[in-house]
């Protein structure tokens, strides 16, 4: 056994010239996207498809050849260990997801997979040894596409979602979770949430301007939006869209648009960090010539701040219950429902791993900023439990969910040299990397 100390990164880096190899970031990423490509250059490889098996199969092969060992817990998380020199310690763990939107792009989620690859494809290649083990993690139904809740596998491993909700979750064709993993090969025997971090580090491109409006390159993610989820249903009754006169009819999509036209509002108060986002709408029977006798929209609220998050929420209520009761003549009667779907609160990250996001980009000599997110991430999830850092680098125009994202191959490579760093200095370097193989 080895009797060498950790030693720090930055000298590991100054006297290795320890650096990710970015092409080979690069192709793994364009190898990847092109299971589940679409048409317009973007990508759908919905949680728990075939697609999603074939990239889960594709780059659990590459963390394999890379050396790490895989387990798979109960809802699908993929979790691939190298080993440390100390295994007794909590594992320093980074990673994201694979799956995308219908209409998504080549590197939301994929990217911080895939940078953790790169990590630990360097390190094996240059022998270095950690004290303590490392981790790349692929989260399952990050993006709550094909199932809600949204961010489900980190969610379950936190114990913020039961398992039994989330394996028992259906898409709109009624498949469940549980038998999309049978399916898919990923039901896994290892227990939700068995093992903790010692910390948790998530490489992602921004989604937002802010990084490449400002021509900066990293971004020290300090905290994200609190997020909370509604499904609003407005009920009404079908009717046949010639014989029935306007003053009759109890039209739920009438009543809908107004309430929306008032929804999308109730940000611009809030800012600037309020948002509000009505995405998603069904309306039954979708028929061109019967009435609407129901519509089911959508509602995503955030904000930074809890109490300003709580009073967006009564707002909403208020604008529903308003529009509810301005529709209640027998001849026009519709009804307005409000229910929660999910909440996940205003989330600060961990000082120490930010500041370790800063050193590393200050000793590459790369311009960097804090910020917060307004996204959900499955770091979100995990720092409720163990400490989290994000580490963001600029993609094109903001633009992300879309076909069109776009990220420059040299801001992925810088980020990933800044979760390298930022690992080992957590992780610990073993001094003499050749004497501790002995």
């Amino acid at each position: 056994m080895s009797t060498t100390s950790p030693q720090s990164p930055h000298h590991v880096l100054e006297t290795l010239d320890l650096r990710v190899d970015g092409q080979r970031l690069w192709e793994a990423l364009m190898t990847l996207a092109k299971i589940g490509a679409t048409p317009k250059g973007g990508n759908c490889r919905l949680a728990l498809t075939e697609e999603d098996r074939a990239g889960r199969e594709l780059v659990t092969g590459w963390l394999e050849a890379a050396g790490l060992t895989l387990r798979v817990d109960q809802i699908g998380n993929i979790f691939a260990r190298r080993a440390g020199r100390n295994n007794a310690l909590p594992p320093i763990a980074t990673g994201s997801h694979i799956d995308t939107q219908p209409t998504g792009g080549k590197f939301d989620g994929c990217y911080g997979v895939l940078a953790g690859l790169e990590v630990m494809r360097v390190l094996q290649e240059r022998g270095i040894e950690t004290e303590a083990p490392l981790e790349v993690v692929i989260w399952t139904n990050e993006e709550g596409s094909r199932f809600v809740p949204v961010m489900m596998g980190s969610g379950v491993h936190a114990g913020l979602i039961p398992l039994e909700k989330a394996l028992a979750a259906t898409d709109r064709d009624g498949d469940s979770v549980a038998a999309s993993l049978e399916r898919t090969g990923y039901a896994g025997d290892v227990p939700v949430g068995s093992h903790e971090f010692g910390a948790y580090f998530e490489a992602h491109i921004e989604q937002g301007p802010v990084l490449e409006q400002e021509a900066i390159t990293i971004g020290a993610v300090t905290g994200s939006l609190g997020l909370h989820w509604f499904d609003v249903v407005v009920s009404g009754q079908e009717a046949h869209a010639g014989p029935t006169p306007m003053p009759y009819r109890r039209d739920a999509l009438k009543t809908a648009c107004a309430l929306v036209s008032d929804i999308l509002t109730l940000a611009d108060d809030y800012q600037p960090n309020g948002r509000v986002t009505c995405g998603e709408f069904n309306v039954h029977p979708n028929s061109r010539n019967v009435i609407p006798g129901q519509v089911r929209f959508s509602v995503d609220l955030r904000h930074l701040e809890p109490p300003v998050l709580a009073e967006m929420h009564a707002r909403l209520k208020a604008l529903c219950l308003k529009h509810h009761a301005a529709n209640q003549s027998d001849k026009q009667r519709v009804e307005v429902e409000l229910i929660e779907v999910q909440h996940i609160p205003p989330t600060p990250f961990a000082p120490a791993l930010i500041e370790m996001v800063r050193s590393a980009s200050r000793h590459l000599g790369l311009s960097f900023r804090d910020m917060e997110t307004g996204a959900g991430h499955d770091a979100v999830q995990i720092a409720g439990i163990n400490p989290v850092a994000m580490i963001f680098v600029p993609c094109e125009d903001g633009i992300s969910h879309n076909e069109s994202e776009n990220a420059e191959p040299e801001d992925l490579e810088d980020g990933a040299n800044v979760l390298l760093l930022a690992m080992l200095e957590r992780a610990g370097v073993v001094a003499n990397p050749q004497e501790a193989a002995q």
